[in-house]
């Protein structure tokens, strides 16, 4: 798994008592954020999904390539607009309380992702105690599809019972209700649907055209104009072949030929994983190399308290090592024997595991390990406190270092 010249130095340079660390390429996130945007028809908002990676500094670096961020509760809202604060925002997620909506109506989001007739309701009484004129709404809509047509995704939040968005017959109440006294402060700007994660280009555009179709087919029968369509995140990032990246060119050609045969809409994409992914490397180092029933077991600082992703999705996170030569003790380095081992952090379960019986050649106490594809849902969403190890350190690197 390659390494970016910049995070390799760095992490070669680091003090050992310095690991683990995680380690941020903001040019190559830059790079990366700017080609995708390059791929996108015009007709298209770029939002970054902000749960994926929250970082301030990782925020900022895509502000120049991203039309606004999606954010998911309270906390997040304050987050980003601290971070980025001239960004346009929009305000999805289940379970809004009051105190988070009438705080975000407050500060003046762009879009909001109604969940449900409740939601919506809520959302005008607290419009009714404002100044405020009125604000632009999406029904967040959990669509029926072709039957199997998301097993085998890697997260499904649509298609099926969830707890995400409004079955079709709520969506219809919502219209009725928006066309009401409801939608003198509730403007009904068009449709939201984010039915999976893990999706590759062609079954995103399938899943975009099927959004789209229906929303013309709802507008159609309610006698409205939908003018923005937004068709979810979910691009597939995969760990077991980081080089297979999702083929952004070919999905803006389709988005174009979607858009030909809507003229007018306007489509709105929320990646998070796939954007940020690539960029942030998790750098730590062997503290020991043990043999169990003829396997190897590299025991490594640091753990799943810090990178729960692999042990979340069930999966290996794709690693390199950078081997250290120096050993200055009297006694025998430990290494590996088999030519695989079992890649484990410090905590007291069988389940903190970062990669299973993966090849490795001679690895060794005290050699340093790289693990890629660590710049989405890795220490957000980990359990960090647990067994109270210390904290990583965060290193973002680029022209414009933070």
């Amino acid at each position: 798994m390659t390494v970016t010249p910049l995070v390799f130095g760095h992490v070669a340079a680091l003090p050992a008592d310095d690991l683990p660390a995680y380690v941020y390429d903001l040019d190559a996130l830059r790079t990366h954020a700017a080609a995708v945007r390059a791929a996108l028809p015009a007709g298209v908002e770029l939002y970054y999904a902000a749960k994926a990676n929250p970082e301030p500094a990782v925020l900022a670096a895509l502000r120049g390539s991203v039309d606004g961020y999606e954010v998911s509760s309270g906390g997040e809202l304050a987050h980003v607009r601290r971070a980025v604060p001239d960004a346009p925002l929009a305000f999805g997620g289940p379970g809004k309380t009051e105190a988070e909506i009438t705080e975000a109506v407050r500060v003046g989001v762009h879009r909001w992702h109604v969940e449900g007739v409740q939601e919506l309701h809520r959302l005008a009484d607290v419009l009714a105690a404002t100044p405020q004129a009125s604000v632009d709404v999406m029904l967040r809509v959990n669509l029926p599809v072709t039957s199997g047509s998301l097993d085998s995704v890697a997260l499904a939040m649509g298609g099926r019972p969830t707890p995400f968005g409004m079955d079709p017959d709520g969506a219809e109440a919502c219209v009725r209700l928006l066309a009401g006294p409801l939608g003198s402060r509730l403007r009904l700007r068009g449709i939201h649907a984010h039915l999976a994660s893990g999706l590759d280009a062609s079954a995103q555009l399938a899943v975009a055209e099927h959004i789209t179709d229906w929303s013309a087919e709802l507008a159609e029968r309610h006698a409205v104009t939908f003018e923005e369509i937004n068709i979810g995140g979910g691009m597939a990032v995969d760990y077991t072949d980081p080089a297979a990246r999702f083929d952004w060119t070919a999905f803006g050609a389709g988005l174009e030929k979607l858009l030909a045969r809507h003229p007018g809409l306007t489509l709105r994409i929320e990646p998070g994983r796939a954007l940020t992914a690539y960029c942030g490397w998790y750098a730590t180092e062997v503290i020991d190399v043990k043999q169990s029933y003829g396997e190897d077991f590299a025991v490594l600082r640091g753990g799943t308290h810090h990178l729960r992703t692999p042990a979340t999705r069930g999966h290996d996170q794709p690693f390199t090592v950078l081997p250290v030569e120096d050993w200055p003790h009297p006694w025998a380095r430990p290494a590996t024997t088999t030519g695989r081992a079992t890649l484990a952090g410090q905590l007291c379960t069988p389940k903190d595991v970062l990669a299973h019986r993966a090849p490795v050649d001679g690895l060794r106490t005290a050699d340093r390990v790289v693990f890629a594809l660590a710049g989405a849902y890795a220490w957000n969403i980990s359990h960090h406190e647990f067994l109270m190890h210390p904290r990583p350190g965060f290193h973002f690197l680029g022209s414009d270092d933070a």
